[in-house]
């Protein structure tokens, strides 16, 4: 259900279900999640880059797996809730920098997916972002966790309550999409190809920090910051990139 390559130290993970509009499937869920484990692992893979095979990034859930929940029980749902979370935690908590390009529709949990990397590379016209769940009385609850935090109270409102779409021109306006291209993958390898330019030891901690002090009062994000400036100080990586700096 997935493609992997590796590019010039950039993994680049496909959903391959074309055919379902590469809808999430629990099957999907857990090959999505595998690659991951293996990705973190890998030193050679700096950064990762998520994208849909074919004219879909993710359409959301797959139908025919919705057309089964009906007839769930809370102890599935719950189990199936979960399964969804943590691939997303995964993503979010990733140890490298995690781009989608998204090349057609991102919709419900194909949009939480994107919502949660690092950046989003989006077509300007033929992606779709949104939150179509309470068209159907369910909840986007999960995914409005990390949407929030991505854009903000009153335009993730708008998304969550509407379940309108939007293209990605629009997107970038309110700060979901970051870079918009008619051609997302190569853009987004890209983007990829100017992050191996830096000290992946840095990237991670400083992915690691924002994360962090996200969650923290201002002193004690102050006080965290204060130990990372002094532990980074020691590093290799800041002495070796302090020498080539005042080098030139």
């Amino acid at each position: 259900m997935i493609k992997y390559e590796v590019r010039r130290g950039t993994g680049i993970l496909t959903l391959n279900r074309p055919e379902k509009r590469n809808a999430l499937h629990p099957d999907l869920v857990k090959a999505i999640k595998g690659q991951l484990i293996d990705s973190a692992a890998d030193e050679s893979i700096k950064i990762l880059i998520i994208t849909g095979e074919g004219k879909d990034f993710c359409a959301g859930a797959d139908l025919a797996y919705l057309d089964k929940m009906k007839d769930y029980s809370s102890v599935e749902n719950e189990k199936d809730s979960r399964d969804l979370a943590e691939l997303f935690l995964q993503i979010y908590n990733f140890p490298k920098p995690v781009i989608a390009a998204v090349n057609g529709a991102a919709i419900a949990g194909g949009c939480g997916l994107a919502s949660v990397c690092d950046f989003i590379v989006a077509h300007p016209d033929d992606s779709k972002f949104g939150y179509t769940e309470v068209k159907i009385g369910f909840l986007p609850a999960i995914v409005s966790i990390f949407l929030i935090r991505k854009i903000g109270e009153g335009n993730a409102s708008q998304l969550l309550l509407s379940a309108g779409l939007i293209n990605g021109k629009r997107g970038y306006e309110i700060n979901l999409v970051n870079y918009l291209s008619y051609k997302v993958l190569d853009t987004a390898i890209e983007v990829s190809d100017q992050l191996l330019k830096n000290s992946a030891v840095s990237i991670a901690e400083t992915k690691k920090m924002i994360r962090a002090i996200s969650n923290m009062s201002i002193e004690s994000a102050v006080e965290y910051c204060i130990g990372l400036n002094t532990i980074s100080r020691s590093s290799q990586d800041f002495k070796e990139g302090l020498e080539k700096f005042l080098d030139k």
